[in-house]
């Protein structure tokens, strides 16, 4: 799992195993040995990819890419697939749910932008969310 995610992540960012093993200080036959699975990377090193990358530890470790889009940034998710039901419902996943501390009876709100689709965000967040879309709107003005 690790190998794999390993060579995705160093291929995405266009680095060759020699300029992996320079910016975290290993030998380029130890990048090579942890992409084909020989050996695994010490926790040290683990963090330093992870840094390198901009990924969380737990993702570069036990990501497994089942739809192919690779490990989001940090901070980033892909939580899956919502099939929408006959009368337009969809069930958030749990894991988004967890995350966002969404409960039942919460209010959210759907919000759209022709050029990027969907977002849905709690009530809660609101009031941050449209602060910093006022904040960024006036930067962008001066």
């Amino acid at each position: 799992m690790i190998s794999m995610n390993l060579k995705q992540l160093r291929k995405k960012h266009q680095y060759t195993q020699e300029e992996v093993a320079e910016k975290i200080n290993v030998s380029r036959q130890a990048v090579a040995k942890w992409e084909k699975g020989e050996s695994i990377p010490d926790m040290a090193s683990c963090m330093a990819l992870a840094k390198l990358y901009d990924v969380t530890l737990d993702d570069l470790v036990n990501h497994q890419d089942e739809i192919g889009l690779g490990i989001a940034p940090k901070g980033k998710h892909l939580f899956g697939v919502a099939i929408v039901g006959e009368r337009g419902q969809i069930v958030i996943p749990k894991k988004a749910r967890d995350l966002f501390k969404i409960e039942v009876g919460d209010s959210l709100i759907i919000l759209g932008d022709e050029d990027r689709g969907l977002a849905i965000v709690p009530e809660s967040y609101t009031q941050k969310f449209f602060k910093e879309a006022l904040r960024i709107n006036e930067e962008d003005k001066e």
